[in-house]
């Protein structure tokens, strides 16, 4: 039952036959390249769009009950590591990319919040949500998923406290620190209420989501039907020590969210790049996209933005190295 519910309901294995159907109705053949690409990028395409259209419906429903003054409210009574975890947890319920969480960012550390629970929460809301948990479910099974989120959230809480410990307050810039955020109370929102902001982000969403779903599918495609595997192998294969390295490096530049990455990751996972590899790429492309980067250097001084830097480069590359070590166990 478990298995059919991960392919036929999460992975919409039924779309993919259907897809290869069809194209084979109209002449083209899906075991080539050409009809292959078409297939993969129909496929990714269309099932991405339909899980991320019910995901962000359900997680908006969610984070509906969750507005800015009332997280801050809820952060606010918690002290120590428990803060830095709760921060996390409350990350998975903001379902936007890193340059969406950075506003979110500024105003919990405009309100006083301890500056390593707002850091807990900047990592984990890219990072980690529950649609990444669903999407990666659907692709790379249950096991992967999940400890994936467990070691995203330890990444978070351990990248929070420790900036915590250093004691940065003064590298936060100055119109951060004597700022304000007004205390204003929150409606309450009924039911419909809620659909309908439910529904205007799943529209604005995916607006904003498609061109990078497009993108990454485009090149899981080329990945999956034109670039030999013997290359693929060999430079993220388990020959090359320094793939993991390699794939958080080539992550940071790009910007895109989870949503675009994980049919590049699909992709290389299927050539024979190892998962850790994958995992890193995917979580330097989310947590440390260059644009991300340069906004919150608008919000920090850049000593506490290298410490920033170096805390997820570090933990994403020891996350990688770990799921490459685990790899035979979860797969």
């Amino acid at each position: 039952m478990w298995n059919f519910f991960q392919n036929e309901v999460l992975g919409m294995q039924w779309l993919n036959r259907l897809i290869g159907q069809g194209l084979g109705a109209l002449g083209l053949d899906v075991t080539g390249r050409v009809g292959g690409s078409v297939q993969f990028f129909l496929y990714d395409t269309i099932k991405i769009m339909v899980l991320l259209g019910f995901l962000i419906l359900l997680i908006s429903y969610i984070q509906s009950y969750f507005p800015p003054e009332r997280t801050k409210r809820i952060l606010g009574r918690f002290r120590g590591i428990g803060a830095n975890i709760i921060a996390a947890l409350l990350g998975m319920v903001t379902p936007f990319c890193s340059c969406s969480s950075i506003p979110l960012f500024i105003g919990f550390t405009s309100a006083g919040l301890p500056l390593g629970v707002t850091f807990s929460f900047l990592i984990s809301s890219p990072m980690v949500d529950l649609g990444s948990l669903v999407l990666l479910m659907s692709i790379f099974g249950w096991k992967v998923a999940v400890v994936y989120v467990v070691v995203g959230l330890v990444i978070a809480v351990i990248g929070g406290t420790l900036i915590e410990k250093l004691r940065l307050e003064n590298q936060v810039e100055e119109f951060i620190r004597n700022g304000r955020s007004l205390d204003m109370p929150q409606e309450e929102l009924h039911f419909k209420d809620r659909i309908k902001y439910a529904w205007k982000q799943v529209v604005a969403t995916a607006k904003k989501v498609a061109p990078y779903v497009l993108i990454g599918v485009g090149i899981g495609a080329l990945i999956h039907n034109w670039i030999p595997e013997d290359w693929i192998v060999k430079l993220l294969g388990g020959d090359n020590p320094f793939g993991v390295a390699l794939a958080t490096l080539a992550g940071i530049p790009m910007y895109a969210d989870i949503f675009g990455t994980i049919p590049i990751a699909e992709a290389l996972l299927a050539k024979g790049a190892l998962l850790g590899v994958v995992l890193s790429f995917m979580m330097a492309v989310t947590t440390l996209s260059l644009p991300s980067i340069i906004m919150l250097r608008k919000a920090v001084k850049p000593k506490l933005l290298g410490i920033f830097v170096a805390i997820c480069a570090i933990g994403i590359i020891v996350v990688g190295y770990f799921f490459n070590a685990i790899q035979h166990l979860i797969i």
